[in-house]
């Protein structure tokens, strides 16, 4: 009973910005688990390259900042395809520098990419989920969604509004039997942290400051991601699950 509880087959998956990174390693988790998966992007070259990957994927791109385009997409899946069952709105980026010089237009990159984007996408399968009184929506947070560090405020700015957005989903569509959770990770080897894994200095304070002393492996989201995604998390809402190394409970 306990195995059956994780099982994900009969289940598709959308997750966004899942041409690599942790959305390919979640992708690929699904996959593992019994899901249908279906990649998101906007290069349809690296979509097709990771579907490839993964050995058999949906591919569906589109700009997940674009409102239209993402009902548009996800409506046009719905119909051709069939339900998609989990959503998991993985797609974000970064832009470092100091506040007082930051950028407006890198400001409102990052808030398109990062929120708007978990809205629009959100919004667009919630939809169709609420007709059918089920689904599962898994929105990636960050330690940012709690902890500061210097040159990225806006950045963080986005993931705390990704963990409030969160609990306003849930807030609103627990009722439809929707459960609405977030994936917080903390500091993960990937291409969005390329820089930082690349800088000695910054990799000797990460380790000493993170309880399990090193980097995250991204498969490590993985486990979060079938709970979040199954039914073994069933009367779990609006919650946001750091998998941190225990970097946000110690001094």
């Amino acid at each position: 009973m306990a195995g059956n509880l994780f099982d994900l087959s009969g289940r598709r998956a959308l997750v966004t910005g899942s041409s690599q990174g942790i959305g390919m390693a979640l992708a690929r988790g699904l996959a593992a688990a019994g899901a249908e998966v279906v990649l998101n992007g906007r290069d349809k070259a690296r979509l097709a390259a990771a579907a490839d990957a993964l050995g058999e994927a949906w591919v569906l791109a589109f700009d997940v900042t674009d409102h239209a385009a993402a009902r548009a997409a996800v409506d046009g899946f719905e119909a051709d395809v069939g339900p998609i069952d989990i959503l998991v709105n993985n797609a974000g980026i970064q832009h470092r520098g100091p506040l007082e010089e930051f950028s407006p237009a890198a400001f409102e990159r990052l808030l398109s990419t990062n929120i708007s984007s978990v809205f629009n996408v959100g919004q667009a399968c919630a939809r169709h989920m609420i007709g059918r009184g089920r689904g599962k929506i898994i929105n990636i947070a960050s330690v940012q969604t709690a902890l500061a560090r210097p040159g990225i405020a806006p950045y963080t700015a986005t993931k705390g509004a990704v963990g409030n957005l969160t609990k306003g989903m849930a807030t609103d569509w627990a009722r439809f039997g929707l459960n609405c959770n977030a994936i917080a990770p903390g500091y993960f080897d990937t291409p969005l942290n390329a820089a930082l894994v690349a800088d000695p200095a910054f990799s000797a304070w990460l380790t000493a400051r993170t309880p399990a002393g090193r980097w995250g492996r991204v498969e490590e989201l993985v486990g979060a991601a079938v709970f979040l995604a199954s039914e073994a998390s069933s009367f779990v809402n609006g919650h946001i699950l750091y998998v941190d190394g225990g970097i946000t409970v110690s001094l």
